[in-house]
């Protein structure tokens, strides 16, 4: 992607009614300060930030960010915000998105994730409106036999946890309603697939970059559950900026654009938990570390996603690099705790994206 199409990207949006379900979470927060910053009117709806620190509570909106706390359940409540505001884009990011959590509410996953998404899709179908969807799903929704091969987008779904399963079971919903109900109408939607976004502000439990960020600035433990795991590691900015160029595009050709899309890094080499911390350590002191693999396979041990639908069709490509990510987002926590702004950080950030 040429640095002038992100540009234009960020551009386009200037003025769009824009309404992000999650909008308090790690994503969501990145995706809302973004675009309230390049001066989209903005509808945000989401539970309570559930972190302290929470970036969300860090940000400086302008006066026009409308934030709405409520819950994606809450069917009649997200009916009557979508039919007062009329978006004409809406980012789906609000979800139970932890794997450790899912196991130990399994239910209010499902509650969350799926019947989250059958709310909003109900509600599209019973609007007349015109509106381009993205439903921010995730990289675990393949069903993971670990045979070490990068999944495409027409790969089998499933999932072995509840985490996953209620993704992959949103995914097959999405699906239907797209071929259903809104084949030809002015309702577009695409589901995007995401890999293991890191980046400055995220500090929810059971994940590993703000584990490490725990251990060295608040000087506590860090406990690795699965030390030889694969993921798709990328900067939050690299799938965001995929996100905003899809729903643009799908404003514009919804034909081509509709259906699902993987985001990932580019990596040839495939990075490891391992590899993460040997990269951070070269960048900050990490010592207060225990080793506890977990052996009941839980999680996934091999997972990557094969991007070239997004870089041959979409134009979209990662511009960093898994190992610049984990670079830049030391970077970001260790400003934060020296008392720079979140806000300065994420443009700061987003100006170096730009470069």
């Amino acid at each position: 992607m040429e640095i002038m199409d992100i540009k234009k990207i960020l551009k386009f949006y200037r003025g769009k009614r824009i309404l992000i379900t999650g909008h308090t979470g790690f994503k969501g927060s990145w995706l809302s300060y973004i675009l309230d910053y390049v001066g989209s009117e903005i509808t945000g709806f989401s539970l309570k930030p559930n972190t302290e620190p929470s970036l969300f509570k860090s940000l400086n909106f302008t006066k026009k960010f409308n934030s709405i706390i409520g819950d994606i359940r809450d069917k009649d409540k997200l009916r009557e915000i979508i039919k007062n505001f009329k978006p004409e884009f809406i980012f789906h990011l609000a979800a139970q998105p932890l794997v450790i959590e899912s196991y130990q509410n399994p239910k209010d996953t499902f509650d969350v994730n799926f019947t989250g998404t059958l709310n909003l899709l109900e509600i599209l179908r019973e609007l007349n409106l015109s509106v381009q969807v993205i439903f921010v799903t995730t990289d675990k929704v393949y069903e993971n036999l670990e045979l070490g091969v990068p999944f495409i987008e027409t790969d089998k779904l499933g999932g072995k946890d509840p985490y996953s399963a209620s993704k992959a079971a949103s995914e097959i919903l999405i699906d239907s309603y797209n071929k259903s109900f809104f084949k030809d109408s002015n309702i577009n939607i695409a589901s995007a697939r995401a890999g293991n976004v890191i980046g400055g502000g995220d500090w929810s439990q059971h994940r590993l970059l703000p584990d490490i960020i725990r251990s060295c600035f608040e000087n506590s433990e860090l406990v690795i559950r699965n030390s030889n795991s694969v993921r798709p590691w990328q900067h939050v900015l690299d799938p965001i900026l995929g996100y905003l160029d899809l729903a643009r595009k799908l404003s514009i050709n919804p034909k081509v654009f509709k259906g699902a899309w993987n985001f990932g890094p580019n990596e040839k080499t495939p990075i490891s938990v391992n590899d993460i911390i040997d990269i951070f350590k070269t960048k900050q002191e990490l010592s207060n570390i225990k080793i506890e693999d977990d052996r009941s396979n839980k999680e996934s041990k091999y997972l990557q996603l094969d991007i070239s639908k997004s870089k041959t069709i979409l134009n979209w490509k990662p511009r960093w690099s898994s190992e610049i990510a984990v670079e830049y987002t030391i970077k970001w926590y260790t400003q934060f705790y020296k008392n720079i702004s979140a806000n300065q950080l994420i443009i700061g950030d987003l100006k170096k994206y730009l470069k």
